[in-house]
């Protein structure tokens, strides 16, 4: 495999993991909040953040790692609006999912203290934060991969 394809193969595979696992992870715990299953978000929140560290922090590195090469091995500039554009992008994710980060274990916390019969009132308000920074952080990562595929912007 050439110097190119190896890398590129693991930059699509990362954006692979971080919009499936991003999704799964919305899914899943949209569908347990709506539930009213207090054991079912307890477990699930619990999942959601072993998944974030398996899946997704994983991915991050491995796009940014593989993102820096394929400009190297590319000769693309780091000063061009393309670049410019998808680094403001990456950056914009980050500053979403780290709170979010916070926001989940918050969450797993008040979903366990939910099973031992507390009420939900600050559940659904995290799970309103969680969305409110999710839904334009999964719009982001859609949108760099348009623009990692598409390249609309000089690349130069």
């Amino acid at each position: 495999m050439s110097a190119y394809l190896l890398p590129k193969f693991f930059h699509v595979l990362g954006a692979t993991v971080l919009i499936g696992t991003g999704a799964g992870i919305a899914f899943f715990m949209l569908l347990a909040s709506r539930s009213g299953d207090s054991r079912l978000v307890a477990g699930t929140a619990r999942l959601v953040v072993i998944a974030d560290w398996v899946f997704t922090a994983p991915a991050v590195l491995l796009q940014f790692a593989t993102g820096i090469a394929l400009m190297e091995i590319t000769g693309y500039g780091y000063g061009s609006p393309w670049f410019l554009a998808a680094l403001a992008l990456f950056l914009f994710i980050g500053a979403c999912w780290l709170p979010v980060v916070v926001i989940q274990y918050r969450l797993r916390r008040v979903a366990h203290a939910m099973v031992a019969g507390e009420p939900a009132i600050e559940f659904h308000k995290l799970m309103r934060r969680w969305v409110l920074l999710g839904i334009p952080a999964f719009s982001a990562i859609l949108l760099l991969l348009w623009l990692m595929v598409a390249k609309p912007l000089p690349v130069v």
